[in-house]
């Protein structure tokens, strides 16, 4: 929690520079195209197990520096801290951070299995609509202001760290549940749930 703490005040601060570049909105993300999460195993629940992976490709030295945070990011070699938010800036998106698969398919009973295979913290959050997350910064330069409620109800628990699993989703009813990291709030997937 204090990595989140350190990332929100490291990034608050370069806002006020950002703001002055940052038109009124920014573009929001379309949802690539679908995709299919392979069965990875059949839990005690009869379900089987759908992956999502977490991904970014943050630059350890320079993500540390540009947070003021000495664990911001795990990762030896990746996108410099200034390449993360000029593309941010241009996009709305970093597309080496992402949600793998952005839409996938399941059945009732499966259970979800988020893996973060990145070098930062991520939360695999299932929200009623997508909107911002938890750093104010990230959320305008994706175009999201608006942060989903979700997200301002996190607990300690919530947050993953590099190489962590979060495996306490299981698909209770058919229909479309939604799910976003709630740090970089364009990292989402949507999946479809049938009986």
């Amino acid at each position: 929690m204090l990595h989140t703490r350190r990332y929100v005040l490291a990034l608050g601060i370069i806002s006020a520079t950002l703001a002055a570049c940052e038109g009124s909105s920014a573009p929001t993300v379309p949802l690539a195209a679908s995709s299919q999460s392979a069965p990875l195993a059949r839990p005690s629940t009869g379900g089987s197990e759908r992956l999502v992976t977490m991904m970014d490709a943050c630059d350890s030295a320079s993500f540390d520096a540009g947070t003021g945070d000495p664990t911001a990011c795990t990762r030896r070699r990746g996108v410099p801290f200034d390449a993360f938010i000029a593309e941010l800036q241009r996009n709305g998106v970093a597309g080496a951070w992402h949600f793998a698969p952005p839409e996938m398919t399941a059945r009732v009973g499966d259970n979800l299995v988020a893996v973060n295979r990145g070098g930062e913290q991520h939360t695999f959050t299932k929200v009623a609509q997508f909107g911002g997350g938890i750093i104010p910064v990230l959320n305008q330069l994706s175009g999201n202001p608006v942060p989903a409620p979700e997200c301002l109800a996190l607990q300690p628990d919530d947050f993953i760290s590099p190489g962590g699993t979060d495996r306490d989703d299981t698909i209770t009813a058919p229909g479309t549940t939604l799910y976003q990291c709630c740090i970089h709030p364009w990292m989402r997937t949507v999946v479809h749930a049938h009986s």
